[in-house]
C-alpha cells in the first residue's frame, strides 16, 4: 500500500532549515513566496526562522524567554544561511547570537535568551483587552496583495485596516483574534510569527498607507510549552498601539493572549516610516 504523505503546512515549509555540512550551528534556509510582503519577506517569519535555528541547535538549554531581531537590510527572494551560537550558557539560562546572511552579507542579527522555567510563585497585573467571542467576529483580511497575511484568519474587534474615507484616528490601537491559515498548533516560531501581524501603526492614526518597515523587533514569551499544547489551534487575541509618532519612526507594544486570559507573549517593535 502507497503512503500518502501531506505537505508540510506552509509556515513549517517557510521556516524550515537545514544543517550546513561542515559547519557547526550554521542552517541553510529559503524565502517562502506564501510570506511575501512589499519589500522582502514578512518579519514574524525572519523572525520565526532565526528561533527555529536556535531551538533545533545541538546545545540550545531550555525554552525561549526572549527575542530581539534587528532588520539590517533587505532580504532578497531566494536563499540564506543561518549562524546561530551561544555566546554563554549559565545554569538557568542560556544567551544566543544570530545571524541571517545571503551571499556572505548580513541582513539581519539577533540575540535569544533560552532558560529553564521553574515553578514560582506568578501575577499578571494587565488585563486582556475586552472582546466579543471569537465565532461572533467576521473574518476580515488585508489587501490581497499583501501575500503574507493569506496565511492568517484574522477578526478585527477593533482598529481595522483603515478605509481611507475615514481619515485619520485618535488612536492608534488594533485588537483582533488572529491564529494561522489552515489553523495550526501554536508552538514557539508560531507565537513569534504573530507578535508581528499588526500592520503598522501609522496606517491606522493617518487613515492611509505609506512606506513603513519594521527596525527592530523584540519578544519576550511568558508562556511555556505546556501552556502553548494547550493553547493548541485555538484563536489568540492580539492587540497593539504606539505611544509616539515622529521625525520617521514610532514604537509599538503588543500582547498576545491565549486561553482562560492566559498571557501568551509581550512584544515591542521600532518602526520607521517615510510621510
Amino acid at each position: 500500500m502507497t503512503q500518502i504523505v501531506a505537505p508540510p503546512h506552509p509556515f513549517d515549509a517557510a521556516v524550515e532549515l537545514s544543517p550546513e555540512l561542515g559547519a557547526p550551528g550554521v542552517s541553510l534556509g529559503h524565502t517562502s513566496p506564501a510570506y511575501a510582503n512589499m519589500v522582502g519577506p514578512f518579519g514574524g517569519i525572519t523572525a520565526a526562522t532565526l528561533l527555529r535555528a536556535v531551538l533545533q541547535h545541538p546545545e540550545r538549554l531550555g525554552d525561549p524567554l526572549s527575542l530581539t531581531v534587528n532588520f539590517a537590510g533587505p532580504i532578497a527572494d531566494g536563499a540564506f544561511e543561518v549562524a546561530a551560537r551561544p555566546t554563554r550558557t549559565n545554569r538557568s539560562t542560556q544567551h544566543w547570537s544570530i545571524e541571517l546572511a545571503q551571499d556572505g552579507v548580513v541582513t539581519t542579527t539577533a540575540t535569544a535568551v533560552f532558560g529553564v522555567r521553574r515553578d514560582t510563585w506568578a501575577s499578571t497585573e494587565i488585563e486582556a483587552p475586552t472582546a466579543p467571542p471569537v465565532g461572533d467576529v467576521a473574518v476580515q483580511g488585508f489587501p490581497e496583495f499583501i501575500a503574507w497575511a493569506r496565511n492568517y484568519e484574522m477578526r478585527f474587534v477593533a482598529g481595522e485596516i483603515p478605509d481611507p474615507e475615514a481619515g485619520a484616528q485618535p488612536d492608534s490601537t488594533t485588537t483582533m483574534w488572529v491564529r494561522d491559515n489552515p489553523p495550526r498548533p501554536l508552538d514557539f516560531p508560531a507565537l513569534t510569527s504573530l507578535c508581528d501581524v499588526f500592520y503598522p501603526r501609522a496606517f491606522l492614526r493617518l487613515g492611509r498607507y505609506l512606506p513603513a518597515g519594521t527596525v527592530s523587533l523584540t519578544v519576550y514569551f511568558h508562556a511555556d510549552a505546556t501552556l502553548l499544547a494547550a493553547q493548541a489551534d485555538d484563536a489568540v487575541l492580539a492587540t497593539a498601539r504606539a505611544q509616539r509618532f515622529g521625525k520617521g519612526y514610532f514604537d509599538q507594544s503588543g500582547e498576545i493572549w491565549g486561553r482562560d486570559g492566559a498571557l501568551l507573549a509581550t512584544t515591542h517593535q521600532l518602526v520607521y516610516f517615510k510621510d
